[in-house]
């Protein structure tokens, strides 16, 4: 079972449900696909049993031997990326462009590192996970690295909980391919409704069972109530709602799962959503 949690924007509090989450179904496998900003791997303490070099793209570069100088590059390249035959890596694209038309052949394109990988081995299971170098994009491919990597560490009726990238862009594509449920994580505001909208125009594309938690809820009562009513229009599950908790601050401050707070009423709140996704997930 692949569980993706998703969010329109950043700061819906996802990582914070992802890790709740992973608390409750104990043994799971987590992959931090949020690789803008990965940080599940702060709730946890672990040993790094594997790092690998990404190699995420290409970029141009030139070979000043050959190079005589005649500007073609520079005048072809789109991203303004040529100056003074010297080649600037935060603004080339690696379209290759250059190397067509520049007449010694003195330019190539080289893949460029873009992040590290790790498998991080904790005392509750592994989480897959990058770091980008600075100026590197997040990228739909080093997501599909990041799940593919935990590949052999799945089994039949294990399962794993993806902290997924806010937006609807390429890396967030990737973490909902081949996912069997899709949870999204929501505010109750406008912008809210509107991005949850927009996520699920992606997932019907995929095809794949959605399941809406609307955090803070009380906040804004009215606009949680128009947030169930679309899901209900939409024949979706509302399986969740999280009230505002002052603990869950004092969770991420302190790098603990809210799950190990006896008196916050977001524990409270996601350990009954925990409850209503597997009678959801096993009536499917």
């Amino acid at each position: 079972m692949v569980i993706s949690v998703l969010s329109g924007k950043g700061g819906t509090g996802k990582t914070t449900v992802v890790a709740a989450l992973s608390e409750l179904a104990q043994e799971v496998i987590k992959v931090d696909c949020d690789v803008d900003a990965p940080n599940l791997y702060l709730f946890y303490k672990g040993v790094d049993v594997e790092k690998k070099d990404f190699y995420g793209g290409k970029k141009a570069e030139i070979n000043k031997n050959l190079c005589f100088e005649c500007e073609i590059c520079e005048e072809v390249c789109k991203f303004g990326a040529i100056t003074n035959w010297v080649v600037d890596p935060f603004a080339c694209e690696g379209c290759g462009a250059c190397t067509i038309v520049c007449p010694q052949n003195a330019i190539s394109l080289v893949e460029e590192k873009t992040a590290d990988t790790f498998l991080t081995k904790t005392d509750k299971g592994i989480i897959s996970r990058a770091m980008m170098g600075v100026g590197s994009d997040g990228s739909g491919k080093l997501v599909t690295y990041l799940r593919k990597n935990v590949k052999h560490f799945e089994e039949d009726n294990g399962i794993t909980i993806i902290d997924g990238s806010p937006g609807i862009g390429c890396s967030v594509i990737a973490s909902i391919t081949e996912t069997d449920v899709v949870l999204i994580v929501t505010e109750p505001t406008k912008s809210g409704l509107d991005d949850l909208k927009r996520i699920l125009v992606l997932a019907e594309r995929f095809e794949t069972q959605v399941m809406i938690c609307i955090n803070k809820y009380d906040i804004n009562l009215e606009m949680a109530s128009q947030i169930e009513a679309y899901a209900k229009e939409k024949n979706l599950f509302v399986v969740g709602k999280i009230p505002f908790d002052k603990k869950v601050m004092e969770s991420v401050n302190t790098l603990r799962p809210i799950t190990e707070f006896e008196n916050s009423s977001a524990r409270k709140a996601i350990e009954a959503m925990w409850i209503q996704m597997n009678r959801v997930m096993n009536e499917k």
